[in-house]
């Protein structure tokens, strides 16, 4: 405060230099007056309110350009010490100093206004008071000084929703990106802050994309200052949540995705974070899941998933799980290694966002290729999914069911995942809260019962093993789906009752044969013309996913294929047991998400083409 001091006397100089003192009108000699007294006791005077504010406001107000410096600095000195609500007898002679044409008053100012603006209402009440024109035209300014604190203010105010849109429309943008390419680094700081604090809403956005903010943004990403770092790559990570951003990103920024994976080893933990989350939003496309993997991006996400630091391996995680879509990025990933530190990440019971991430990138590994799901299992990630998947969230059940689905799909896997007592835990799943879950664990019992090339050999004791176990195991479970009222509930059980029938398991058949509650309820289903309503289980599909899902199909002829494969079941269980279920409906896989396509009236191998596209391999996520 000395320097508020000193000032307010060099300004009041005149009382003991009467050649000065016909300068000063007689109120702003008592303000002078006032406010030395008032700075002798600084630590109990408020000068927010009563006489200490009327002597600020006098000198604020005055001509004289020594007064108003005096009083600039008391408030950028006050509002430094102490930030509390202000009305607008306070914000108003601030703003009158503000444009000022002096640019010790524009510095002082800008700084009270920069420190009043952390303070929630005050934001509200400077942009509600006009406080952005006279800031704009502090941007513009040639001193450095004042450009900081203008711009720093304006960063304050953009952190609330409701001024982000007024500071887009009041022609800031383009000032506080030229701002960002400045000399000063205090005041690249405060402009690409400010910057970001735009990127949080669609329409700002697009608003800081038509200023040019992009290719500023996307240069200074290699700035020797951390902060600018941080600040560019957050609001690039922003702008990156836009598919027509991203393409632009795509069309005039090569080096983006380089820059980023290069920040990936910053010293600062935040930077490596915002880095890889960028690139994550970045991922939601092609091009870019492509890029990324040739950029050498997956060694730098390894380290990060490996990381202790629960945003790393959030961030990290994220990304490997969008790059992996990808169907030539599969292999890469598995041999870059992160098989082992994906399903570590399975029992990261701390974040369940994590385990989700996890298990969805191991489902997208295994989608398109037999090696893969191979190495996938080998790694030991269906005993881990054994082991949590009663214990997990419902989010992350979901997800882990959909993957011992898509592992199941594989012929030369079914017997090991049986072995491993995988149906233990899928069956009481099937009766969870979550359709999805119900859906999954279903389709993967389903897929598990299912083979392409049958053979003498292959063993099915573990179905009987679980016939009447754990909670009614599979026989309850079929019962469950047989009588539900979805359509899809309804086919899966069918169609995997076909399966088990055309093991040729004695014991099977006999358990489906002597089971009362299954075959009334098939009786039920094979005569009835009432469509069921469908539902849509289990997870999304992507792009990747060509076959229809239940509720792109006429309701009416997807029950027409449940009568089709009842009659199919009633055949053989009314016959002498010698009979076998028609090739034409077996052999397929189930999908989660997916139910039968629609084919009524169609031969049967046109039957059993559309139950395997329908029930195709899983798509990636």
């Amino acid at each position: 405060m000395g320097n508020i001091s000193s000032c307010c006397e060099s300004c009041f100089h005149g009382r003991r230099s009467q050649s000065y003192e016909p300068l000063l009108l007689e109120n702003e000699r008592e303000a002078v007056a006032d406010l030395l007294q008032y700075l002798e006791n600084r630590t109990t005077t408020n000068f927010f309110t009563g006489s200490p504010l009327t002597a600020l406001t006098t000198l604020s107000f005055s001509d004289n350009v020594d007064l108003q410096r005096s009083a600039a600095l008391a408030f950028a000195e006050i509002t430094e010490k102490e930030v509390r609500p202000v009305g607008r007898d306070t914000l108003d002679p601030i703003l009158f100093l503000l444009s000022s044409h002096d640019t010790e008053v524009q510095r002082a100012a800008s700084a009270a206004l920069g420190n009043l603006a952390v303070n929630t209402d005050n934001k509200l009440l400077i942009v509600k008071l006009g406080g952005l024109e006279p800031l704009i035209r502090q941007m513009l300014s040639p001193n450095v000084e004042v450009q900081c604190n203008a711009v720093g203010c304006v960063t304050n105010l953009a952190t609330h929703d409701d001024n982000k849109t007024k500071i887009a429309k009041s022609g800031a943008l383009v000032p506080l990106t030229r701002l960002a390419r400045s000399k000063d680094m205090r005041v690249q700081r405060n402009a690409t802050g400010a910057l970001l604090n735009m990127t949080h809403s669609d329409e700002n956005r697009q608003q800081l994309v038509n200023a040019g903010a992009i290719p500023v943004l996307v240069s200074l990403l290699n700035s020797p200052d951390t902060d600018v770092q941080y600040y560019c790559t957050t609001a690039l990570s922003n702008i990156a949540v836009d598919g027509a951003n991203r393409k632009k990103l795509a069309q005039s920024e090569p080096k983006l995705v380089a820059s980023l994976v290069m920040l990936m080893d910053s010293p600062s933990l935040k930077v490596q974070c915002q880095a890889a989350l960028a690139l994550r939003n970045l991922a939601s496309d092609e091009k870019y899941q492509l890029e990324i993997v040739k950029a050498e991006g997956l060694i730098s996400l390894l380290r990060l998933l490996q990381s202790t630091y629960l945003p790393l391996i959030l961030s990290s995680a994220a990304c490997v799980r969008n790059v992996s879509i990808h169907p030539q990025n599969e292999s890469p990933i598995i041999e870059s290694g992160f098989l082992q530190p994906l399903i570590n990440l399975l029992s990261f019971k701390d974040n369940e966002e994590v385990q989700c991430h996890a298990i969805s990138t191991l489902r997208n590994l295994a989608a398109s290729s037999e090696k893969n799901k191979t190495a996938i299992v080998k790694a030991g990630a269906v005993q881990s999914i054994k082991e949590l998947v009663l214990e997990v969230p419902m989010n992350v059940q979901s997800e882990m069911t959909a993957c011992v689905a898509v592992l199941a799909l594989s012929d030369d896997l079914k017997g090991q995942l049986l072995e491993m007592g995988i149906c233990e835990v899928l069956i009481p799943l099937t009766n969870s809260s979550s359709s999805e879950v119900q859906g999954n664990s279903a389709a993967a019992l389903g897929n598990l019962s299912s083979k392409d090339g049958r053979s003498a050999s292959d063993d099915y004791s573990a179905f009987n093993e679980v016939w009447d176990k754990p909670d009614g195991g599979m026989h309850k479970y079929l019962f469950r789906f047989l009588s539900s009222p979805d359509a899809t509930f309804q086919h899966i059980a069918v169609w995997t009752i076909v399966q088990l029938l055309e093991s040729g398991d004695p014991q099977l058949i006999s358990n489906i044969r002597s089971s009362n509650l299954l075959i009334s309820n098939i009786r039920n289903l094979a005569s009835s013309r009432t469509s069921s309503p469908a539902s849509s289980v289990g997870t999304p599909r992507s792009h990747h996913s060509h076959g229809q899902s239940y509720q792109e199909t006429e309701t009416g002829e997807g029950q027409g294929e449940i009568q089709l494969l009842g009659r199919r079941i009633l055949d053989f269980v009314d016959g002498d047991g010698d009979g076998i279920i028609p090739s034409s409906v077996t052999g397929s896989h189930v999908q989660p998400g997916s139910s039968v396509a629609s084919s009524s009236g169609r031969d049967h191998e046109e039957l059993r083409r559309s139950v395997r596209e329908a029930f195709a391999p899983s798509s990636h996520r």
